[in-house]
């Protein structure tokens, strides 16, 4: 698979990266050792997870700590950690970051995120002050922003940050026109998270309560042509629109299906999509999108 640049780091990622969320439950460590050893073998080479992913940085720890040279290992901290020390406490970052090496069983993490915390608590700066202790310590490498909207932009205005992960797909694109921009100009390497939008058109009705219903309703009012070909396809064009995206580096996608990460490549393997079809899916969103629909975390 191809490696794109990071923004201005010194590393070159794989354009599809695994997402640690859905193994956090529910996931035996049987399963996501053949899943992760599978992807690693077929050139996955960015591990993207969070302290707050339940079990996730454990099982990733178990099953793949023993090929750290083969992957970059990001990982997340500051919301709902678990920790006694509230959210967003110096504190918090401090023993996650601590408590991430030791499950992830490394000396290092590649990439360090702030996970979705406010504007005003990034203006605070003690918490971005806390990440630049941890990297000067070598226990990470880079930091980074995770979060949408009026954050992210100040997170990439600042210029304290190496990276930015964002909400990205075909029903989520309020950032294209701002954000990422403005990320690309400043070298920062950029995240895609939610890059499928939840496939959340596979659904014929989805509940408020279901984390794919706002996408689910975006997608009836956008109405693309294509979700209605084969999953394959679909899921396919959905993806390689987000990959299209200029200055978007790698696309996280999740799954507990082992040989699902190796499917998502061979999508990604056709290619960006044709300008012509890409135009016309930023056209149909110009077009439809309601002012109120923002990045969705």
């Amino acid at each position: 698979m191809e490696r794109r640049q990071f923004g201005t780091t010194d590393m070159t990622v794989t354009p599809l990266g695994f997402g640690g969320s859905e193994i956090g439950s529910d996931t035996d460590a049987g399963t996501v050792e053949v899943l992760l050893s599978g992807a690693l073998d077929a050139g996955l080479n960015v591990v993207d997870t969070a302290a707050c992913y339940g079990l996730s940085e454990e099982l990733i720890g178990a099953a793949i700590g023993h090929r750290r040279h083969d992957y970059y290992l990001f990982t997340k901290c500051g919301h709902a950690s678990g920790l006694p020390t509230p959210d967003w406490d110096t504190r918090t970052i401090r023993d996650s970051i601590a408590r991430s090496l030791k499950r992830l069983r490394t000396d290092h993490i590649d990439l360090i995120q702030l996970h979705s915390c406010s504007r005003e608590i990034l203006e605070r700066g003690e918490l971005i002050l806390e990440l630049e202790r941890a990297r000067n310590a070598g226990q990470v490498r880079y930091i980074g922003y995770s979060g949408d909207n009026e954050a992210a932009l100040w997170a990439v205005e600042s210029g304290r940050f190496a990276a930015l992960q964002t909400s990205i797909n075909i029903a989520d694109q309020s950032v294209l026109d701002r954000i990422v921009p403005q990320a690309q100009a400043a070298g920062l390497g950029v995240i895609a998270k939610r890059p499928v939008a939840n496939v959340a058109w596979r659904a014929s009705e989805l509940s408020e309560e279901d984390y794919g219903y706002v996408y689910g309703e975006r997608l009836k009012a956008l109405h693309y042509p294509w979700l209605s070909a084969p999953l394959s396809e679909s899921v396919g064009m959905a993806l390689r629109f987000t990959l299209s995206v200029p200055g978007v580096s790698t696309a996280i996608v999740g799954t507990r299906s082992a040989g699902r990460w190796q499917e998502n490549a061979s999508y990604v393997a056709q290619g960006p999509l044709d300008p012509a079809t890409y135009q016309a899916i930023r056209r149909t969103w110009r077009d439809t999108a309601a002012p109120h629909w923002a990045g969705q975390g």
